[in-house]
């Protein structure tokens, strides 16, 4: 994906992807934990971008994760 393709999803958006509660962002994003995110003004938005990269990296190739 360039660059120029890229675009902000709310919190909403990136919850709905995943299939979370906006909760659970919020809570991870406290704890340092989940995608990379923006402030921006009192709203956390999420490159889409950055969001595929977190996805890709929650694989394992353990035997052991279920």
């Amino acid at each position: 994906m360039h660059a120029s393709e890229d675009y902000w999803l709310s919190r909403q958006e990136v919850a709905d992807r995943l299939k979370l509660p906006v909760k659970t962002l919020a809570q991870w994003s406290s704890l340092g934990k989940g995608p990379r995110f923006a402030k921006i003004g009192k709203f956390a938005r999420y490159k889409l971008t950055d969001l595929v990269a977190w996805e890709d990296a929650q694989f394992s190739d353990s035997p052991d994760a279920a």
